[in-house]
């Protein structure tokens, strides 16, 4: 059965590859390593951040996320200056 592309979802900037380039196309692990790192995505950061659930009353959230991107960073920051201010931290 040979399915015919929607029409609504063909990207002309995105064509589906032809045998050519599929012939032509290299492995990651075959490129340089300076190229793999860029195509790899977002390097790891040295001090990464753990997920928690936390419960928080509808008022507080709402109030954090209408002050816009960047809320839960802001929390964060919040929680560090308050512990810093008890000194446990």
């Amino acid at each position: 059965m040979n399915k015919k592309p929607n029409p609504e979802l063909v990207d002309d900037e995105n064509p589906e590859w032809t045998d050519e380039m599929f012939k032509q196309s290299v492995r990651l692990d075959g490129l340089p390593a300076s190229l793999q790192a860029k195509l790899r995505g977002r390097p790891k950061a040295i001090v990464t951040k753990e997920a928690v659930k936390l419960r928080l009353d509808a008022d507080v959230l709402a109030a954090l996320r209408a002050s816009g991107d960047g809320w839960q960073t802001r929390i964060n920051d919040t929680l560090r200056a308050s512990l810093h201010l008890a000194g446990r931290v």
